[in-house]
């Protein structure tokens, strides 16, 4: 219904839905002064086809315009739905085509090389490392803030949105959930029953949870008679216009058409022309419109059909390449369309309706149809329009064998991978290997497909590996990164044996010997995260060989040192030792394509254990920082954040540490449900909250992210059932929590993971077994203080001395607890120093103000407060209500700042 050769321009029975959208636009036009913007929001319109969506989304943004609004506007489209960001750069091209170079790089800021690619504004450098999916959607945020704080307000209008191509659609899903805060108005269109399955986070959006969509109904006789009146004269007869209604069913766009066609025919609006309305209505859609086209000439049929081919935004230049026709030929055929009401425009060219191009596009005889997606990549590739634009025709067309087609898929591939559009990479691959592609390519094609889908589906990613491996002739270099990356693939997929098994068993065919130690760290890396592999002792004594003489010169060099110095850690080594290894292990970088971010962060952490926390948050910090710069904005800077977190609660920085948590549970849930990443940032969100007291609320993360068995294959940290296991014992479950621990210490154990400040297992399952069985409690306390003791840092052997003096046979307690205090003051657990200074004072018993057990739960209270040790800090002041001492300001003796335990 759009268009000004279109007669009934008219929005009959669309009053609500205007208001609706009026006030929208007034709200977001609500600041007033210049640059600024009211309160934004999103507007959605769900109908079937010819219901009117195209027409009130037109008027929509003439109404935006109208009131000084920036408005972004693109379409989807039926052919190019798998061009990645393909509405991206409609809604931002223009916009940004407007600024001087140095204007789009000050709106880009520091995602100018991420999501520069995606936008369209030029193409990634071959070799660069591929843009982590979210890091450009991150960017393309960033990028619409901008130009909404510089531009404000701004108007976002998807016509066709079931036609988005994914990449386009998931960053919109993720955007929307902002556009409220920003003056940001989005407005969307589509038909309901299109939206693709696999574009689940939109469907999640469209579902309700941003805003309720309004539907758009068919039209009333009334309306349908108004639109006729309107148009043919206010003489036509109630019996031809409740004919209209009827042979179009109210809806807008047949009506439309119908009475189109009765202006061509020249037929008065009366009763003797009703009974003709039937078969001109056939005429709009389907069989009759193919007639109708057809009636039009061949080159007119052809020019149509290369058209409906080519898509939206049609050149008519290139329509008429891809039709065969010399350009006056073409250009007569395009009027001939252009009257007869299929195309509009003159050197652009587009369809007057989607459903007149899905008509069109499907009446093309599929041999013609595969024919001319064929002609239209080599058109579309000559006029400079870029290999991805012109590889979507290529996935269009039939198998045959040709070099060629498989060389531009397999750049089209690379292109869409620097674009971080991994799913299109795999698209343009898997029509490569149905090409097929010569024998000696064909590993080549399966590692690249493999490649493409490697963290997207690890799973997927393990067939085609294996496949490439299985090929004959295969060059060794190949075959060893086939082999490397087929084994990330095993560990991605949570089976970290297969991963070991894969990387080891290659080994000794590496021809080079930096191919070799590659393949070693491969190996010992996913054997060291295997939670259950077997004969451990005996690999970390192999491993410790391996490293004894490395300098730490080459990149497989650090990476081994860094896992020597993690499984050192593990193992209970002593913490001088472990440090000195990690000094030669230093300079990995969070961001290298093979071994960041896991290698440089268990290096990173054994500072942490080993009480060195400033060093080890120096350290998180740096690789925050590096993974934003690269825009890694997915499963690893969830990993950051939570590893900065876990730095923060050993510092005793509780409040600190749960944000990161939970900043780590939202950038991982951005990846998937039970990825790696959210074990990690959940685990570490509920020890957090245990730590707080907060167990109401840990009992409800908990139960929204499903923290219970089955645990990963994979080590994490904090250890999954161990928290799973203080949670319960939290409750007072304590025979379930027996369970739990019980089961989390014969799997470390095994593992040969003693190291007890790593996972106090032990601790608390003595904690759980106490009333029941003290002696083993009493067993399990003393091996706890055993090896933390030959680890050798304050924080482990005082936390070890807590444990042990909780579970003490009586009078037995206090040394320990006086050993405790002495030594967690010099640690930098701030919490697990208050935890000690208010047990000690517990247990000496509060002697009056003056004495010294009143001095140790003053200075407990003041640091549990700081620390945010909510429930400690209520116990201490509990104790210091029932010894009768006075509150200071609601807090007992809380300047206090001295040493209580002199």
């Amino acid at each position: 219904m759009e268009g000004r050769d279109r007669p009934g321009n008219s929005l009959y029975e669309r009053e609500s839905e205007m208001r609706a959208a009026q006030d929208a636009v007034e709200d977001i036009c609500a600041g007033g002064g210049k640059g600024e913007g009211g309160r934004g929001g999103l507007l959605f319109f769900s109908a079937a086809a010819g219901l009117g969506k195209t027409t009130v989304l037109a008027e929509i943004r003439r109404l935006a315009a109208a009131r000084g609004c920036t408005v972004l506007s693109a379409r989807g489209s039926e052919q190019e739905h798998t061009v990645p960001f393909h509405v991206v750069r409609q809604l931002l091209q223009p916009v940004l085509a407007s600024c001087t170079e140095a204007e789009r790089r000050e709106i880009f800021g520091g995602w100018y090389e991420i999501a520069g690619p995606a936008v369209g504004l030029f193409a990634q450098q071959t070799g660069a490392a591929a843009p982590d999916p979210q890091g450009v959607r991150d960017g393309l945020d960033w990028v619409v803030t901008q130009v909404a704080v510089r531009r404000a307000p701004v108007v976002i209008v998807l016509d066709d949105a079931h036609w988005g191509d994914l990449e386009s659609l998931a960053w919109l899903a993720a955007f929307a959930g902002r556009a409220q805060e920003l003056p940001v108005l989005v407005v969307l269109g589509y038909r309901p029953d299109e939206v693709p399955a696999e574009a689940r986070t939109f469907r999640e959006l469209l579902d309700g949870r941003g805003a309720r969509a309004i539907p758009l109904h068919a039209l009333s006789p009334e309306a349908v008679a108004g639109l006729v009146r309107g148009s043919l004269g206010a003489g036509a007869d109630d019996a031809f216009c409740r004919e209209c209604w009827v042979v179009t069913a109210g809806n807008p766009y047949d009506a439309v058409e119908l009475i189109a066609k009765v202006q061509d025919r020249g037929l008065a609006p009366d009763t003797e022309s009703a009974s003709l309305l039937r078969e001109l209505g056939a005429g709009a859609r389907g069989t009759g419109l193919v007639r109708r086209l057809e009636r039009l000439g061949n080159a007119a049929v052809r020019l149509a059909w290369a058209a409906a081919v080519l898509g939206t935004e049609i050149s008519a230049d290139l329509a008429a390449t891809v039709a065969g026709l010399p350009p006056a030929e073409a250009r007569a055929a395009a009027d001939r369309l252009r009257v007869a009401r299929i195309l509009t425009g003159t050197r652009t060219l587009e369809f007057i309706h989607p459903l007149i191009a899905t008509a069109v596009y499907q009446a093309i005889p599929p041999a013609t149809r595969t024919g001319l997606h064929g002609e239209a990549a080599w058109a579309v590739a000559d006029a400079g329009l870029g290999i991805t634009a012109a590889a979507r025709h290529l996935l269009e067309t039939h198998p045959e064998g040709d070099p060629h087609t498989v060389r531009q898929l397999r750049a089209a591939a690379r292109e869409n991978l620097r674009l971080g559009a991994p799913d299109a990479a795999r698209r343009c691959l898997e029509r490569a290997l149905r090409e097929p592609p010569a024998p000696e390519d064909r590993a080549g094609v399966l590692h690249e497909l493999g490649c493409s889908a490697l963290l997207t589906a690890p799973a997927t990613t393990v067939n085609h590996l294996t496949a490439a491996l299985e090929q004959p002739c295969l060059d060794p270099e190949l075959r060893q990164d086939a082999t490397f990356r087929l084994a990330q693939a095993f560990a991605h997929n949570d089976e970290l044996a297969e991963a070991a098994a894969v990387a080891g068993a290659e080994v000794a065919r590496a021809e080079s010997p930096r191919a070799r130690l590659r393949l070693q760290v491969a190996h010992y890396l996913w054997l060291v995260f295997d939670a259950h592999e077997k004969q451990a002792s005996d690999r970390s004594r192999r491993l410790a060989r391996l490293v004894e003489d490395l300098p730490g010169e080459a990149v497989e060099e650090r990476a081994l040192l860094c896992l020597r110095t993690w499984d050192a850690m593990l193992c209970g080594e002593p913490a001088a030792d472990t440090l000195a290894v990690a000094a030669r292990a230093m300079g990995l970088s969070y961001t290298d394509p093979d071994w960041g971010f896991e290698l440089p962060s268990v290096a990173a952490l054994s500072y942490m254990y080993a009480d060195e926390c400033d060093r080890a948050e120096e350290l998180f910090s740096s690789a925050i920082a590096e993974c934003e710069q690269v825009g890694w904005s997915g499963a690893h800077l969830s990993f950051g954040f939570t590893l900065l977190g876990l730095v923060r609660l050993r510092r005793g920085m509780l409040v600190e540490a749960e944000e990161c948590a939970r900043e780590g549970v939202r950038l991982a849930e951005r990846v998937g449900d039970r990825v790696p990443a959210r074990w990690y940032a959940v685990g570490l969100l509920l020890d957090v909250l245990l730590s707080r007291g907060h167990l109401e609320e840990a009992l409800r993360v908990a139960r929204t992210y499903d923290f219970a068995p089955p645990y990963p294959n994979a080590v994490v940290f904090p250890d999954s059932q161990t928290v799973h296991g203080r949670l319960l014992l939290a409750r007072g479950l304590r025979k379930e929590a027996e369970a739990q621990l019980t089961a989390a210490g014969a799997r470390l154990e095994a593992k040969g993971i003693l190291n007890p400040t790593w996972c106090p297992w032990a601790g608390h399952l003595a904690l759980a077994v106490a009333e029941e069985d003290p002696g083993r409690a009493r067993a399990l306390t003393a091996t706890m203080l055993r090896r933390a003791e030959r680890y050798g840092t304050p924080t482990a052997i005082g936390e070890a001395l807590g444990f042990s003096a909780a579970v003490a046979e009586d009078g037995q307690a206090l040394p320990l607890r006086e050993r405790a205090v002495e030594l967690l003051r010099r640690s930098p657990s701030g919490h697990a120093y208050a935890q000690a200074l208010i047990d000690l004072a517990v247990e000496l018993g509060c002697d009056g103000p003056a004495g010294r057990a009143t001095r140790l739960l003053s200075e407990g209270v003041a640091l549990a407060d700081r620390c945010g040790a909510d429930h400690l800090a209520r116990r201490g002041r509990a104790e210091m209500t029932r010894a009768g001492l006075r509150l200071q300001g609601g807090h007992p003796a809380a300047q206090h700042r001295g040493s209580a335990a002199e």
